[in-house]
């Protein structure tokens, strides 16, 4: 669709834009700084609004963590229901949201709102990044290794909790999945030189590895027995239990990847995640791992970046 809107001539200022389809934009200050913006918002994926609305913000910022940036200011995004839906529900959600920008550092100073008959929430998120440390998708060499942050599953469990299908356990499993901000996880990339980075979020694993992978004119091999996912996500993926957005995003995959795997496997690699971790390319894996883990940070190897066609992937064995 963007495409049939012809190419847009950008000044010297945008340092990032929509050409490589990364994850936020970058824009020069006069002082040399970097202006970085991104926004996200959705539909409720939980029952609680205040968890809706923590994790809309987590998504929101994560966008920004992914280029190295700190994220300082966000505005509102709401559509809601009016005559259907009680005020004191939205003022949960509104609280989820500001009490997680708190936490990532970023102050709330306003939004906008319209009526609609359906429910939608995030937030346009506003921060800086010091431009000798920018980390981009468009930019991960030949020979990297693929660093993941957070297990896959997220868009499986939400649909069993829609579905009623999702036990307490994996409920409370995938709410402190999507609400854990990827601060660390960004400030340890950027200690450790990684050369490239995305957040997976809607396009799933594969979608933003190819995204990565295209922009930087490489492919890659994907191990997928080192591959996390949360507890049930594979073997509820195995039971039909599987996102509308994740089927979409595995037919648009389909003719990228060179796989032999189950479709539930395939399914669940090409799940739709909300507030993911970051995939990081970096030529230094040890350095990486060390920032990582005196962050707390839990991460896997899951493969590495190869030469081939710009945006292929190859997956490697099958899932545990």
């Amino acid at each position: 669709m963007l495409g049939r809107l012809g190419t847009t001539e950008y000044p010297p200022e945008v340092i990032v834009s929509q050409e490589t389809r990364d994850d936020a934009a970058v824009y020069r200050l006069p002082d040399g700084t970097g202006l970085v913006q991104s926004v996200d918002f959705f539909t409720p994926i939980v029952d609680d609004p205040y968890d809706w609305g923590r994790v809309a913000a987590a998504n929101a910022v994560s966008d920004l963590y992914a280029m190295g940036a700190r994220p300082v200011l966000a505005l509102n995004l709401v559509g809601w229901p009016r005559d259907d839906l009680p005020l004191d529900l939205l003022a949960d959600v509104l609280r989820g949201g500001a009490e997680t920008a708190a936490r990532a550092g970023a102050v709330v100073v306003g939004g906008h709102s319209i009526d609609d008959r359906e429910p939608k929430y995030g937030m346009a998120v506003t921060g800086f990044v010091d431009l000798d440390r920018l980390v981009r998708n468009s930019t991960a060499p030949e020979g990297a290794e693929l660093i993941l942050t957070k297990p896959l599953g997220v868009g499986i469990l939400t649909t069993a909790i829609k579905r009623e299908r999702a036990t307490d356990v994996q409920v409370t499993a995938v709410v402190e999945t999507m609400t854990r901000l990827n601060d660390a996880a960004a400030e340890a990339m950027v200690e450790a030189g990684a050369e490239a980075a995305t957040d997976v979020t809607g396009f799933g694993l594969l979608g933003h590895l190819h995204e990565m992978l295209a922009a930087s004119e490489v492919a890659a091999e994907v191990d997928a027995a080192s591959v996390p996912f949360l507890e049930g996500a594979l073997g509820l993926a195995r039971e039909g239990v599987v996102p509308g957005g994740t089927h979409r995003n595995a037919a648009f995959l389909d003719p990228l990847v060179d796989r032999d795997l189950e479709e539930h496997e395939w399914l669940a690699l090409s799940d739709a995640q909300t507030s993911g971790g970051l995939l990081i390319a970096t030529t230094n894996p040890g350095a990486l791992r060390t920032e990582l883990e005196a962050r707390g940070v839990p991460s896997a190897a899951i493969g590495r970046v190869v030469d081939g066609p710009p945006g292929r992937i190859r997956v490697l064995g099958r899932l545990r």
